[in-house]
């Protein structure tokens, strides 16, 4: 197999569970986004920002621009939920979530099969040299694999 297939795979992949996020996002109201996965778990809003917050890295990972959510890593990666941190409005953070989705879409869309293959802004060619299996291509597969998880557990809100 080809590089394109490999690409394609893990592309088909990725928006299937961004197709999945945005149905079962959209099924939230602004109210419904403050539920709890499970009593004494993270809400629903702030999986939604932590997911932003996960995929946006990519954007500078893969070269293709700087982040456009770089902000939302203290209250979304480094800081628990319900710690007392500023949670934006939830309608901003669908807006947001649709805003990322779609420059990470038009980016993917300008990569080559071999650019997938390639180092990505975080390891050197030396890196790439040793372990030639991390590459944009496993990044995204992680990334797409972390959102399955989470909206797994935003399913369980429903």
């Amino acid at each position: 197999m080809d590089k394109k297939v490999f690409s394609d795979m893990a592309l088909k992949s990725w928006n299937v569970e961004i197709n999945r996020a945005n149905k079962l996002f959209g099924s939230f109201s602004n109210e419904d986004l403050q539920k709890e996965i499970a009593p004494g778990r993270n809400r629903v809003i702030y999986l939604l920002g932590h997911l932003i917050a996960a995929n946006d890295s990519m954007l500078s990972l893969f070269g293709l621009s700087d982040r456009m959510y770089a902000h939302f890593d203290e209250p979304f990666l480094r800081t628990a939920d319900k710690a007392g941190q500023e949670m934006p409005p939830a309608e901003q953070l669908k807006q947001d979530w649709d805003k990322s989705v779609t420059a990470l879409n038009e980016g993917f869309a300008k990569l080559t099969p071999d650019e997938w293959f390639a180092k990505h802004t975080s390891m050197t060619d030396e890196d790439l040299a040793k372990d030639p299996g991390r590459n944009k291509l496993s990044v995204l597969m992680n990334r797409t694999s972390h959102m399955a998880y989470h909206l797994g557990q935003i399913a369980l809100a429903k």
